[in-house]
């Protein structure tokens, strides 16, 4: 198959699984053509049967701001036009939705098919969809798809909860590339950072405020006191000045560190011993699932589709949102033995690999397949 593949190029979770699973895809022998405004994060090698179309949005003096949608679907028109492309797979409703749907018709116009699929990863139903100046616009949008996928039951029951959806939503999981993600030997790291082996805390995300960053803190205060520790905080964004301040006051402060943004997040996982997601909602909890690949145990709240990613008393432990004294709890239980934690961290790997993505897969070229023949 020819697949088009339109997603967002940075660091969030959609963009990754996007460019996962095209490159995955390309693995497979499928062509395999992202379109997007920069390569993707996780696009940084070259792969055979992979191919990027950048797209560029003219600098006019009349627009206050650039027409993107307007330059991606005309992008995406000339690709699936030249190449051929058989299908197109949206991650993220706004726009990738609307602007298939656009170029769609305009195929359509010139006596082609180019049939899509849009997945839905989160924030783009939870939060920015439904604000009133996009919820018309994604609501059509995911309707005219045709076919449409969620990443959890939760984010699915939450589209159907919010927005006059007629078409069926199919779940299919995130993933994870079990060959990537695992526990790789690192010793010299860890003496590194850990000298006298202390237990190692990890927290990984966009630092913005729905992921609760400063409990993470608030909740290592908790164990340090008990456990001798230390916190790695992986990645950046709007909030870390806010954390790094209450950092700074606190008395655990000089076993904290932040690393920011890491592209081998795997190789910090890999030495780590807890992984904490505090979240005010998860659509799906992609970093706990690549945190488990790898051995971690995960303390999370039990919001959206968490429960979904992390077992209750298995591969971690929930807590409600904001309970920073169960979340201590429960990672002091798993932390303060080291039989538990043996135990728990076989777990959570266990658990992981119900997730690979070779099994997922097969699941999206079925789709695809039903997609394509509908339309022909």
């Amino acid at each position: 198959m020819k697949i088009g593949i339109l997603c967002y190029p940075t660091f969030g979770g959609s963009g990754v699984v996007a460019t996962e699973l095209g490159k995955a895809l390309a693995e497979k022998g499928h062509s395999v053509h992202f379109i997007t405004y920069s390569q993707p994060v996780r696009l940084e090698h070259f792969v055979e049967n992979v191919f990027y179309h950048e797209v560029s949005v003219a600098d006019y003096p009349l627009f206050e701001y650039a027409p993107y949608e307007t330059a991606l679907t005309s992008k995406l028109v000339d690709v699936a036009s030249f190449e051929k492309l058989d299908i197109v797979h949206v991650h993220y409703a706004i726009p990738h939705a609307s602007v298939a749907y656009m170029a769609k018709k305009i195929m359509e116009s010139q006596g082609q098919r180019l049939p899509f699929i849009t997945t839905l990863h989160g924030t783009d139903i939870t939060l920015v969809g439904k604000n009133e100046s996009y919820s018309p616009v994604v609501t059509f949008a995911i309707n005219q798809s045709d076919a449409v996928t969620s990443v959890s039951d939760s984010l699915r029951s939450e589209t159907y909860a919010n927005f006059k959806i007629n078409k069926e939503i199919d779940v299919i999981p995130n993933f994870i590339d079990l060959r990537r993600f695992n526990k790789q030997r690192r010793d010299h790291f860890r003496r590194a950072i850990a000298p006298n082996n202390e237990r190692l805390i990890v927290h990984a995300s966009n630092f913005r405020p729905v992921k609760r960053v400063g409990d993470v803190v608030r909740v290592f205060n908790k164990i340090a006191e008990k456990i001798p520790s230390k916190l790695l905080l992986i990645g950046d964004g709007p909030e870390r000045s806010h954390v790094e301040k209450e950092c700074r006051e606190s008395s655990a402060c000089e076993h904290i560190r932040f690393l920011g943004k890491i592209d081998v997040v795997e190789e910090i996982l890999s030495i780590c011993d807890l992984f904490v997601l505090p979240s005010e909602t998860e659509s799906f909890g992609l970093a706990a699932l690549e945190a488990m690949a790898c051995q971690v145990p995960v303390i999370s709240t039990n919001t959206g589709g968490l429960p979904e990613v992390n077992l209750q008393g298995y591969s971690g432990y929930m807590s409600n949102v904001g309970d920073i004294d169960d979340m201590a709890r429960n990672a002091i239980h798993i932390l303060e033995n080291d039989q538990t934690l043996m135990q728990f961290k076989k777990q959570a790997l266990e658990h992981a690999r119900k997730f690979d993505i070779q099994r997922v897969l097969p699941i999206y070229e079925a789709l695809y397949q039903k997609v394509i023949s509908e339309n022909q």
